[in-house]
């Protein structure tokens, strides 16, 4: 595999902006797959919700797009990002496919099954490793990588804003000279970073099978083309879109203190103060988690049966939504 290291230039100006932050850097459980060959976006193209031949245009190609893989009724199979490894388009198209590691041999047997006779490989990279790169609160220089031939890849999370970005380095790299100042995190307080910002990942967030991508805020995160040809599940979500109504959409939620336990059970439903049926919670961690909830009973009080119990519980609407999505 090419190893290169790619720097955008927004990482200068989110450093600026965040003088006497230190980077936090956490490990993430999530696998990722090589798909290289002259038809790789082609191939890609008609299975994820996201336009991915813009990761081969000329020009200025984006270097992440964040995607989901649909099944045949439009429900979430996978979400996934996608990296761009090649410079340029004089080179082969080589992108890196990141996943749920726990799905990483169905998504496997998904593309090839597709695959046919298009000119990809698609193979594991065990070699290297993720991780998400978010500002902390501890004192310290946040600088442009050192060690270039340690990492891969340094982009923003093409999701939102607010999480950062994402780096791609060789297995057993040093964070700290890729990212001078960088601290290592627990991967615990990335999760509760998520769900405080409502930013769902994995299967716990997203079940296969189960999960609708607009319901899952996939528009508001930059991750799906509303104007790309036909893909593996379109029918439906572009169906939803023209229809614009969505009365229900993945949230963050917060209990008044960590709930003893095992905690609230995936799939639990949320209830309002009378008892009407406004969601279900999804995945969390402590205090914070995401829920699908009805936008009509967000502002109102709302709580789970647990164990004999009514736990309360809040639902905010994310900052980093567009201003007309709360209404």
């Amino acid at each position: 595999m090419l190893v290169r290291a790619i720097t955008a230039p927004g990482l200068r100006r989110w450093c600026r902006g965040r003088r006497g932050a230190a980077a936090a850097c956490f490990p993430l459980g999530r696998a990722l797959l090589g798909v290289r060959g002259a038809e790789a976006a082609v191939f890609l193209q008609g299975l994820l919700t996201n336009d991915v031949t813009q990761l081969v245009a000329p020009g200025g190609a984006p270097p992440a797009l964040y995607a989901h893989a649909l099944n045949v009724q439009g429900r979430c199979l996978y979400d996934v990002i996608l990296y761009r490894l090649h410079g340029s388009t004089a080179e082969e198209p080589h992108i890196l496919l990141e996943c749920d590691s726990s799905v990483l041999d169905s998504i496997q047997k998904h593309l090839k099954l597709y695959k046919i006779r298009r000119k990809v490989t698609i193979t594991p990279c065990p070699d290297l490793s993720l991780w998400a790169v978010i500002p902390g609160e501890q004192p310290g220089d946040c600088s442009l990588p050192k060690r270039a031939d340690q990492a891969l890849l340094l982009t923003p999370d093409p999701r939102a804003e607010v999480m950062g970005w994402r780096l791609i380095a060789k297995k057993g790299a040093n964070l700290s000279e890729i990212i001078p100042g960088s601290q290592v995190g627990d991967v615990q307080d990335y999760h509760r970073h998520r769900y405080k910002q409502g930013i769902p990942e994995g299967v716990k967030d997203l079940p296969p099978g189960v999960a609708l991508p607009l319901e899952s805020n996939l528009a508001f995160m930059n991750g799906i083309s509303f104007t790309k040809g036909c893909y593996i599940g379109q029918e439906l979500t572009a169906r939803t879109h023209h229809m614009g109504v969505i009365r229900k959409r993945l949230l963050p939620v917060r209990f008044p203190a960590p709930l003893p336990g095992p905690g609230v059970p995936e799939g639990a439903e949320i209830l309002t103060e009378s008892g009407k049926p406004a969601g279900k919670f999804r995945a969390g961690g402590g205090e914070l988690g995401i829920a699908l909830l009805r936008l009509a009973h967000v502002n109102e009080p709302l709580c789970i049966n647990l164990g004999g119990d009514r736990v309360k519980l809040s639902a905010t609407t994310p900052e980093w939504w567009p201003k007309a999505a709360a209404k």
